[in-house]
């Protein structure tokens, strides 16, 4: 498995996925790259929709592209690791769960909402996230800024220059990234309390790297939804700070539900995928499908162990998804 140090250097994926392509290619990862998007409404970069040059071929995740990263791999099977550690294709898999996950799950859930977010907020007044290799962290942001995480580091990069502090209290975070403590701008109902800003954070680098590596799953499935002609006006895949879990949103006003990936929480111990409704009162659902399974909300859940062995994850949360939206509109 890839130590920390591997990732903590200064990053651009886009240019990493060039180097790997060539010039009759251009790439479409689900990372972050700069240079930072400074208008709206997003503010932030789209990984799947690159800028494209006159006479390439876009390579992309899935149905993203003209050909896929694993028709590439077909006349490219050297590149196979460096795909598959990106959640673009070949053989993936997710790591055995650390019994760590609990603890850094809370961790970084509490690093996440009270200090990166609000980071990223303070200067354009957005606080969502994304899957970054190895972990999570920012879009980039004014001034070519990434914050992300990768096992126990907090990384720190401004243009050329690159910052790593390892892991110890939300108040030493924050000052290493001159930031605020900030407990409401993107805390949620289920965010875990604050709590005592000064004590070690606890975050255990096995466990926060299967955070990482569920995130890119999780995010490489959602953008295969996204990109379904089947979904209706989905959203972009966001990690959300308060949740702590990528998610979009996708369906029409009678059928608008949340998909996404949840590390586990106080209602589900493990690792699931979950569909939820957002207007249950709309939504016509067959009470007697045993998919609809979600006690806490009007949906269905998936936990990790119940993923069939020796499958690819990716495709695994994709069709979950997608046989949702498809039973709750009634094609199925």
């Amino acid at each position: 498995m890839p130590s920390s140090s591997e990732y903590s250097g200064h990053r651009d994926a886009l240019a990493e996925a060039r180097s790997v392509v060539g010039e009759a290619f251009d790439p479409a990862i689900l990372e972050p790259a700069p240079p930072a998007v400074i208008t709206g409404p997003f503010f932030a970069d789209d990984p799947v929709a690159p800028v494209r040059r006159p006479d390439t071929r876009l390579v992309g995740p899935g149905p993203i592209g003209d050909l896929s990263w694993d028709d590439w791999l077909v006349e490219h099977p050297d590149t196979a690791g460096w795909v598959a550690e990106r959640w673009l294709g070949g053989n993936r898999r997710l790591p055995d769960v650390p019994q760590s996950l609990p603890g850094t799950r809370t961790a970084l859930h509490r690093l996440a909402a009270y200090v990166i977010a609000p980071a990223r907020y303070a200067v354009n007044g957005k606080f969502g996230l994304r899957w970054t290799l190895g972990g999570f962290g920012t879009p980039f942001f004014t001034g070519d800024r990434q914050i992300r995480v990768v096992g126990d580091m907090l990384i720190d990069q401004r243009a050329g220059d690159c910052r790593a502090h390892r892991l110890s209290s939300l108040r030493a975070a924050a000052d290493f990234l001159e930031t605020a403590i900030d407990p409401s701008t993107a805390a949620e109902d289920d965010s875990p309390p604050l709590g005592d800003v000064e004590e070690p954070l606890g975050v255990d680098p096995t466990g926060s790297r299967f955070l990482g590596d569920w995130f890119g799953m999780a995010v490489a499935a959602l953008e295969g939804l996204r990109a379904d002609p089947r979904s209706v006006d989905p959203s972009r895949p966001q990690l959300w700070p308060g949740h702590l879990d990528p998610a979009i949103e996708e369906g029409d006003d009678d059928h608008r539900a949340s998909h996404g990936a949840s590390p586990g929480d106080d209602a589900v111990s493990e690792p699931y995928l979950y569909t939820s409704f957002w207007w249950p009162d709309r939504v016509d659902l067959d009470r007697s499908d045993r998919r609809w399974n979600a006690g806490p909300f009007t949906g269905a859940i998936l936990p990790l162990s119940a993923f069939p062995a020796q499958v690819d994850p990716v495709a695994v949360a994709l069709d979950f998804y997608r046989s949702n939206r498809d039973a709750a509109a009634g094609r199925l």
